[in-house]
């Protein structure tokens, strides 16, 4: 595994060596030559070809130790304080057009490489249509189609990381499946401003097990997905809208003839249910719509962002996430909601800017915190809502270098839960560095 990883960076540079050095050797070829123009046929095949990416170290200062956090990842038990590369992003495209410059075929494949290992992030293709300019399939390991913030680049998105429904809903944001899309690439055609994508996939993510097995689809049951967007258009001068709605389809298998359904007692209280079918397939269910709205100055832009999910999420009694291997255990469905909201300011120019997102989840819409950890409910920790509001302030130092400073402030339900009867101090200050290529 040491040696393979070896290999893939040593690679990556080669490839970007050779890239950068294309156009100086095409100068000193000899295409009079038999040995000249085979050389000119290979660079004119892989002229297209391009490589990207970024790097984001950063320092993180937490409110006490070995916290829980979605702001990058657990702390140790010892740990309120660390450095690390949250994010090591080396992106290959190559794209394939016509005579009239326009895509006929787009190819990804990224790594995600940082201290705890190299992991791919994207591997897929993308046929286009060159009658209309409207349609697209794409095949392989990508993003989900569903709302706006999982789509947001992690190099473009303001905040360091995304909302907790965002990461525990949509786990690495990618899955393997296939997807068609209506995206007109002619600015004349009426449906210019309008995109939808609706795709199939595995439904459980990626992901690795502990020992580094990386974990395949396990049932049959598969996610429908699918957003139908408006692209940013302007309504008056400098006011741009944009905004969708997002659905997915699914279920879940598990090996356990149980499963716990919310209910409640004779008393009022609201409690999981142990109940038993045999029919062993769980629903996976979410709603979700977006919307965006910026306004510009000669200086700088307003903007501001909204979004919403709800639905129903299977999972287990120890966790809110879809599982990544099969269930054997009884699974727990969970009605839920939640959000995100942003402001964003620039100051002075366009190399300054604040932010201010608050976001919320609650996975189980059915309980307060005063019903948590009731003798007999079966609720856990994995019941508890969360908000969140992180404020920062982001310097566009040029185009290739971005500084980020945020502050998390954490808030969770008080419970009946030892450890959760109060709120936890789980605020987290980030430092970050952006390096773009």
């Amino acid at each position: 595994m040491h040696r393979y990883r070896q290999l893939i960076i040593t690679s990556f540079f080669l490839v970007f060596y050779l890239t950068v050095k294309a156009q100086f050797l095409m100068d000193m070829v000899d295409t009079s030559k038999s040995m000249g123009r085979g050389i000119f046929d290979i660079y004119n095949r892989y002229n297209n070809f391009y490589i990207s990416g970024y790097i984001q170290p950063q320092f993180q200062f937490a409110e006490s130790k070995g916290i829980n956090s979605y702001s990058g990842g657990n702390f140790d038990s010892l740990s309120d304080n660390r450095f690390s590369v949250r994010r090591g992003r080396i992106r290959m495209d190559y794209i394939k057009t016509n005579e009239d410059k326009m895509p006929k075929i787009h190819f990804v494949l990224q790594y995600d490489i940082t201290e705890r290992g190299a992991f791919v992030r994207d591997f897929w293709g993308r046929i286009f249509d060159t009658k209309y300019n409207l349609f697209s399939l794409t095949a392989g390991l990508f993003a989900r189609p569903f709302g706006y913030e999982v789509n947001l680049g992690s190099a473009d998105r303001e905040s360091p990381e995304r909302g907790r429904m965002s990461q525990s809903l949509m786990k690495v944001e990618r899955d393997l499946g296939v997807m068609v899309s209506i995206d007109s690439r002619n600015k004349m055609s009426k449906l210019y401003f309008i995109k939808f994508d609706i795709g199939v996939f595995n439904g459980n993510g990626i992901a690795s097990l502990s020992n580094g097995t990386p974990v395949t689809e396990y049932d049959s049951q598969k996610d429908i997905i699918g957003r139908l967007g408006i692209k940013q258009k302007a309504i008056i001068k400098n006011l741009y809208i944009s905004g969708g709605v997002s659905g997915l389809y699914g279920g879940i298998s598990g090996k356990s003839n149980y499963y716990y359904l919310m209910d409640k007692d004779a008393n009022g209280v609201n409690y999981f249910r142990k109940d038993s079918s045999t029919i062993n397939i769980r629903p996976k269910q979410y709603y979700g719509f977006d919307f965006q709205m910026k306004y510009n100055y000669n200086w700088g832009s307003s903007e501001f962002r909204v979004e919403y999910w709800n639905g129903v999420q299977t999972s287990l009694s120890n966790s809110n996430e879809t599982p990544s291997i099969i269930p054997t255990s009884p699974m727990y469905s969970r009605n839920f909601e939640g959000g995100f909201i942003y402001f964003l300011q620039h100051i002075v120019n366009r190399k300054h800017q604040l932010g201010i997102k608050y976001d919320w989840y609650d996975p189980n819409t059915n309980v307060a915190g005063s019903d948590i950890g009731k003798t007999g409910s079966n609720l856990s920790i994995y019941d508890i809502k969360y908000t969140t509001i992180g404020i920062g302030y982001i310097n566009y130092f040029d185009p290739n270098v971005k500084l980020v400073l945020w502050y998390d402030w954490v808030k969770n339900e008080n419970t009946n839960i030892s450890g959760y009867t109060s709120d936890l101090k789980d605020n987290v200050i980030t430092c970050r560095l952006q390096y773009r290529f």
